[in-house]
């Protein structure tokens, strides 16, 4: 929530989940926040269904928007819920099943183009990611640099958490290594597709008044 309360203006945050977050129900977010819950549509239809029946509501301040994972166009479906790529947003991944590294890949490429310069995208994803078929959970030692590329070659600058760190902050025993995830903290250093086509339009309107005044001039 420190991410989210330091968003200056209109908060977006993107939530990629498994339908079963009850983070948008729960927690106190602040005022004017618009929260799409990106997962499966009938995990998420079910449990908003049960959360509904034993009260659970989202703050009159705030507005839950979900999107299916299913869509055939993510990055068009939270467009067109109003997500904008020119106002700063936060991005969450917990439990969406990101099931290979070519769908990360896919999702990586959507964040990228649609999280503002500056945006934060952090969460939990399996190391599976890299070791395909690997049994061993323990290979986050050896994969930390593989899944740093797969961050940086999208724009992103990213920092491995480790849950040892994450123990000691909340000052409880250390989880053991065989946790077979990563947990992450990244910073989208690239503009938005949305931020480019700001400043496309911007420089096209600069070289037309210059070459207005440049026909006025002969």
């Amino acid at each position: 929530m420190s991410i989210v309360n330091g968003v200056d203006g209109p908060r977006q945050i993107v939530l990629l989940t498994d339908g079963m977050d009850t983070r948008p129900y729960r927690l106190r977010w602040p005022r004017s926040s618009l929260i799409f819950d990106v997962s499966p549509a009938g995990v998420y239809e079910l449990a908003r269904q049960r959360l509904e029946g034993v009260g659970a509501k989202i703050a009159k301040t705030c507005m839950l928007l979900h999107v299916p994972y299913e869509s055939s166009d993510l990055q068009e479906s939270l467009r067109m819920k109003g997500l904008s790529g020119s106002i700063p947003s936060v991005w969450a991944i917990q439990g969406l099943p990101v099931m290979n590294l070519a769908m990360l890949e896919e999702l990586l490429v959507m964040v990228s183009s649609m999280a503002m310069k500056g945006c934060t995208f952090f969460g939990e994803l399996s190391v599976r990611l890299w070791e395909p078929g690997s049994e061993n959970y323990k290979v986050i030692r050896y994969t930390e640099h593989g899944s740093t590329n797969s961050f940086m070659s999208h724009g992103f600058r990213v920092d491995i958490v480790a849950y040892d760190e994450i123990a000691r902050n909340l000052n409880r025993g250390s989880p053991g290594e065989d946790h077979g995830s990563i947990l992450f903290v990244a910073q989208q250093l690239r503009l938005s597709d949305d931020q480019m086509e700001r400043w496309r339009l911007e420089f096209q309107r600069i070289e037309e008044a210059a070459d207005e005044d440049g026909f006025e001039e002969m």
